[in-house]
């Protein structure tokens, strides 16, 4: 078992606007806090974008959830709300003087079929043995690992090397559903008992190995010379999100009715297929590779 001593956790809902089920979890946390009470360390709760929430938007100026990388948060050029609001979180979770968040939880929805997912900030061995343990207990759980990981990338979650985002979906944005807001404060508080047990010297079982999902890159929708989309997501693709996808296989079906097909030479399982969110990142899904960790156990 990996020792990592917790002393401080941050909840954080709300970093995007729109997707109300950390809103109203952070929500509810703040008013019933003795719900995330534990015995070893503090937890502290935070809505990470309350003018986008209060809009009901994504983001105001700039998507907050890539607004966390070093150069950005130490460029003090950008002013935009979201780019000020990262500074202010920044400098809340990790103050330079005095002791900052030793784990984040943000939490998340997707318009995308992932079920229940988390990402975690980076391969470290607690990080690992902590999403084991998860996973064990709620067998529908998945893991994927983003392209971008450890504490340069731009995500909320890398302001601690033990964070992680709770994606769960499918959602619309601007929707509340009842079970998938259960399914979430569930993780929350499998991960704060995980963290408690393991500081009280009495760690919870984990498995010695964990399916992961690795990001290796992104597709965008085939578009035309000024941007406008010429295809969807194939009726075959879509809600298959960490179905395995083969070469020859069909992603697109363009709106003159012809298949496109996959190209690449392996297998691959895509998800955040067709995410509402990601239209204007230009990315019609995201593609990982299904692996196996064999975990360290010393």
């Amino acid at each position: 078992m990996i020792s990592q001593v917790i002393r401080r956790v941050a909840v954080v809902g709300g970093t995007h606007g729109n997707e109300l089920t950390g809103v109203y979890l952070i929500k509810k946390f703040q008013q019933f806090p003795d719900l995330l009470k534990r015995s070893s360390f503090e937890v502290v709760t935070l809505l990470a974008n309350p003018q986008a929430v209060k809009s009901n938007r994504r983001y105001v100026d700039r998507d907050l959830n890539r607004c966390f990388a070093e150069e950005d948060l130490s460029n003090p050029d950008l002013m935009g709300y979201e780019n000020r609001r990262a500074k202010e979180i920044s400098a809340q979770l990790c103050p330079k003087d005095e002791h900052g968040a030793d784990a984040i939880v943000d939490l998340h929805s997707t318009t995308a079929n992932m079920g229940l997912t988390i990402l975690p900030s980076s391969k470290h061995p607690f990080n690992l043995q902590l999403l084991a343990y998860l996973s064990e207990i709620e067998p529908s759980l998945r893991v994927c690992l983003g392209e971008h990981s450890g504490q340069d990338a731009p995500m909320l979650r890398s302001l601690s090397a033990f964070g992680c985002t709770i994606e769960v979906g499918p959602i619309a944005q601007g929707v509340i559903n009842a079970r998938q807001l259960q399914q979430t404060e569930m993780l929350v508080h499998a991960i704060l008992d995980y963290l408690d047990a393991q500081n009280r010297g009495k760690p919870l079982p984990t498995p010695s190995h964990l399916t992961v999902y690795q990001a290796i890159g992104s597709v965008d929708y085939p578009r035309n010379s000024v941007g406008e989309l010429q295809a969807a997501i194939h009726p075959q693709l879509q809600f298959k999100d960490y179905e395995p996808l083969h070469p020859g296989e069909p992603m697109f079906l363009t709106f003159t009715g012809e298949s496109l097909l996959y190209q690449g030479e392996s297998t691959v399982f895509p998800v955040f297929i067709n995410e509402a969110a990601y239209y204007e990142k230009h990315i019609a899904m995201v593609l990982t590779q299904k692996q196996q960790l064999q975990l360290e156990t010393a």
